[in-house]
């Protein structure tokens, strides 16, 4: 069993734990709203979404988003995941991504929504 993210504790006061495809899904998480200088050594982790969520929209934009993000995530969970596909918008100050991924050991093809933003 996995820590759950974000850290809380069971029912029983103990640290809640979680299940490998939910693991899997925090670490993805973890990394897209983590921007790059916010990880004691590891000044490279993140995504650095959330510094561009007020920022206008465009397809250059969604298209730099999506190499960056990817290649980031080929990096920091490549081992676990395989990136199918990716969307990210931006409206009123929300920032939503949605992921398709392969998790490798299983070979489950798993989607994710992820959303940040005013109001959450």
């Amino acid at each position: 069993m996995n820590i759950d993210f974000p850290f809380h504790f069971d029912r029983r006061g103990r640290t809640a734990t979680t299940d490998d495809n939910d693991h899997i899904r925090d670490m993805i998480e973890q990394f897209l709203f983590t921007n790059a200088g916010e990880r004691v050594n590891r000044p490279d982790f993140g995504s650095g979404l959330l510094q561009l969520m007020f920022a206008p929209n465009s397809p250059e934009l969604a298209s730099t988003l999506q190499f960056t993000v990817q290649a980031g995530l080929q990096q920091w969970l490549g081992d676990l995941v395989e990136v199918q596909a990716l969307e990210v918008t931006s409206a009123d100050a929300v920032l939503r991504l949605e992921l398709r991924y392969l998790v490798r050991r299983t070979r489950e093809v798993r989607t994710a929504t992820f959303t940040q933003g005013a109001g959450q």
